[in-house]
């Protein structure tokens, strides 16, 4: 009867806190009608994949724009010619969808001769495509954007695109130009005197200097202005496109910008009404989630859509928004499974004392709560077969660790002595967690622009050696793995190298800000700038969250490497 009580207040509780955690938050004012003024699409869902040429067909397309119909009236495209693109005018005239249609432009140096003039006639078709799109669709196609930071990425020279917007200017009769960030446009004045209208993308979360979430809007409307007037200098009155602006709902958190759903829902609502405000023409990026972007891009690439790639809504453009509209379903698998956990150990559980008890079932429920968070996560951040199988592999190696380290706890609380098996098993999977988070670590010290942060994947065993490491403080007499009779891996120094990684981690996060060509320019003083840097380094509380990981599992090698001595000794 006790076991049943405790066993029906800490599910309670978790009810409790999954409810209070998972209100609908007001995100501000709704995007008036529930439209957008436009809006970018790619066609491409999951296993589509414009690198590979593997592009949806004309139904998944005519799909989309139905849906787009509803949300946005206009849309944005990047591509004329490769695959299935130029299906795109006719089928969004079909859904009463005007059309900014952009022709792609990529480099063309290449090491052979051949290889450099085949690249070159993938731009000339591309070219040619869009002139053929707007002079064939003038009711859809209102305008043409020639090339997508074709500058930023060092694909061209200025004066090669230009002559590429020069070539569709005299071909077409609407309204051309180019896009790219706007420092780009800071940076070469000249392409504002050849465009029709200016094409500025201003995003916040990739700025040199991130912008919280909260001063994202006004951001946007500082840079805005200043592109306005130094434009009034070149050209007079040139309008002026923000064709690209939004905020992401998962990945890596830059300085104080924090992607999540609710921070996305709330930039986009704010920023239009910053848009409505002071008359801005804008295109929001984007309407799908583009899973191939990952490859590239890291989680961060394939999340800033208003849908995700299976079409799904990932927040709404009026009323309340929930961060896991889904944690009802995450609640049932976590009672689930802390329910099953309990079965499995309940013959041991029998006699504890209501404390140990009570600490068993609170560890017990946490433990199942973040192994579905972190299931749920990798799996919907997996977007490749390979993906999936290493989910699969660190899913398992996770239940398999944490399965051997309650079995550890359950002995502790029962007062039994582990075998050499149990403790030999928990060492190596500790080495293996190590292994893999030093070798994470590096990554992201060296170039973790696009690198996340793998709390996600070490978030059980971390909180599991917590438990333990909680657990055997409380009975003096037991040790964390228990007796070791001899170590097959020299663990003498190791804890100092971890923490020597976490060090190069906030090393290489603070030099990637310092050297970033707008936050020298904003902060010219190295010492200005480096305090700044490390500012927005140790304010990331996704790295902070990671270097507790890597303390913790410092701390796990540290006690081992003391009861290992004593044992020596």
């Amino acid at each position: 009867m006790k076991l049943f009580s405790w066993l029906t207040l800490v599910i309670l509780l978790n009810v409790i806190f999954s409810w209070a955690t998972n209100l609908p938050q007001n995100v501000g004012e709704d995007v008036p009608a529930g439209k957008l003024k436009s809006l970018s699409y790619a066609p491409f869902r999951e296993g589509h994949d414009p690198m590979l040429e593997i592009f949806p067909n004309e139904m998944q397309i005519d799909e989309d724009l139905e849906l787009m119909g509803k949300v946005a009236h206009n849309i944005r495209t990047y591509a004329s010619a490769e695959g299935s693109m130029p299906l795109i005018p006719d089928l969004a005239k079909k859904h009463g969808l005007t059309l900014l249609q952009g022709g792609w432009l990529g480099s063309y140096k290449a090491n052979t001769p051949e290889k450099s003039a085949k690249l070159k006639a993938k731009n000339d078709l591309e070219m040619a495509e869009l002139i053929h799109s707007a002079n064939e669709h003038p009711d859809v196609v209102k305008r043409v954007i020639v090339g997508n930071e074709v500058l930023l990425r060092g694909d061209l020279k200025v004066d090669e695109l230009i002559a590429y917007i020069r070539q569709v200017k005299a071909a077409v009769k609407q309204p051309v130009s180019y896009a790219d960030v706007w420092s780009e446009y800071m940076k070469n004045p000249q392409l504002i005197k050849e465009v029709d209208f200016i094409t500025i993308h201003i995003l916040p979360y990739w700025e040199d200097e991130p912008i919280s979430v909260d001063d994202a809007p006004s951001h946007v409307e500082r840079i805005y202005k200043q592109v306005q007037q130094e434009a009034q200098k070149i050209a007079g009155d040139k309008p002026i496109l923000i064709g690209e602006s939004g905020w992401p709902s998962g990945g890596k958190q830059r300085g104080f910008s924090i992607p999540s759903v609710v921070n996305e829902a709330r930039f986009i609502r704010d920023f239009i009404k910053v848009a409505n405000a002071n008359g801005f023409d804008y295109n929001i990026v984007e309407a799908f989630n583009q899973p191939w972007k990952a490859a590239f891009e890291g989680v961060i690439g394939a999340k800033w859509g208003l849908y995700d790639s299976s079409r799904q809504q990932v927040f709404p453009l009026t009323g309340q928004v929930y961060e896991n509209p889904s944690w009802v379903k995450s609640l049932a698998a976590s009672s689930v499974l802390f329910l099953g956990i309990i079965a499995i150990f309940r013959k041991q559980l029998t006699d504890l004392c209501t404390t140990r008890l009570l600490t068993f079932f609170v560890v017990t429920q946490i433990l199942a709560v973040l192994f579905v968070s972190q299931m749920q996560t990798l799996w919907t951040t997996s977007y490749t077969d390979f993906q999936r199988i290493q989910t699969l592999l660190i899913l398992s190696f996770n239940a398999g660790f944490v399965g051997l380290i309650l079995q550890r706890v359950v002995l502790v609380l029962t007062k039994q002595t582990p075998t050499t098996k149990l403790s030999k098993r928990l060492y190596y999977g500790l080495l293996i967690v190590v292994a893999y988070a030093t070798v994470k670590t590096a990554i992201l010290a060296w170039d973790g622009r696009y690198v996340d942060f793998p709390t996600a994947v070490t978030q059980t065993t971390v909180f599991s050696l917590i438990a333990l490491m909680f657990i055997t403080r409380m009975s003096s007499d037991a040790t964390l793995f228990g007796d070791i009779p001899s170590l097959p891996f020299p663990i003498k120094g190791l804890n100092y190298f971890m923490l020597s990684f976490g060090f190069l981690l906030i090393l290489g996060e603070s030099y990637a800000f310092i050297v970033s060509r707008d936050f020298i320019a904003a902060y010219p003083s190295i010492m200005n700038r480096l305090t700044k840097a490390v500012l927005f380094t140790i304010s990331n509380t996704q790295l902070l969250l990671w270097l507790l990981s890597l303390a913790v599992l410092t701390s796990g090698f540290s006690a081992l490497k003391s009861n290992y001595t004593k044992q020596q000794g």
